[in-house]
């Protein structure tokens, strides 16, 4: 399975984009025995959007065909980190080939996208900057992936 972090706006070398890198990279390496296969990050400009509707278009174009599509919205469901990892487990095992996380631009998702999607998930009742919530994503993807092969990262 191809996991996928697809996001409005561009990121732009610094902290962020070194977290990103490193734990994209940590994931991959992880992931491979347990058949998660790559982990990319696709960035839609946020210029060419004009709206939450634009961007929801331009964010449809770019997303795999037939993959599973989680909404990264304030309003989603809150997961504890096993459970995140049971739920792509769950998808890796039920035969996803691509499970795409979607971030929206600065005001968010557009709703209509967020009901389209498979699953809306939510980091919690505060709202993040989109480039911090990509850097925890990028986190909790790594932290997933080595809770499912049993790795001693995540503590309870």
């Amino acid at each position: 399975m191809r996991l996928h972090i697809v996001a409005v706006g561009r990121l732009r070398s610094g902290p962020e984009a070194e977290l990103i890198s490193d734990y994209r990279q940590r994931a991959e390496r992880s992931g491979r025995p347990l058949g998660i296969s790559s982990v990319s990050v696709i960035e839609i400009d946020e210029r060419k959007g004009g709206s939450k509707a634009g961007e929801a278009a331009l964010l449809d174009k770019a997303l795999p065909r037939g993959a599973t599509i989680v909404a990264l919205d304030e309003r989603g469901k809150l997961l504890s980190s096993p459970d995140f990892a049971s739920r792509i487990a769950s998808w890796r095992d039920t035969g996803s080939q691509d499970l795409a996380f979607v971030i929206g631009g600065a005001d968010g998702l557009d709703p209509a996208f967020v009901r389209h999607a498979d699953m809306a998930l939510s980091f919690g009742k505060m709202v993040w900057p989109h480039m911090l919530a990509r850097v925890m994503l990028s986190e909790q993807i790594y932290r997933a992936v080595s809770i499912l092969a049993g790795a001693p990262y995540h503590r309870v």
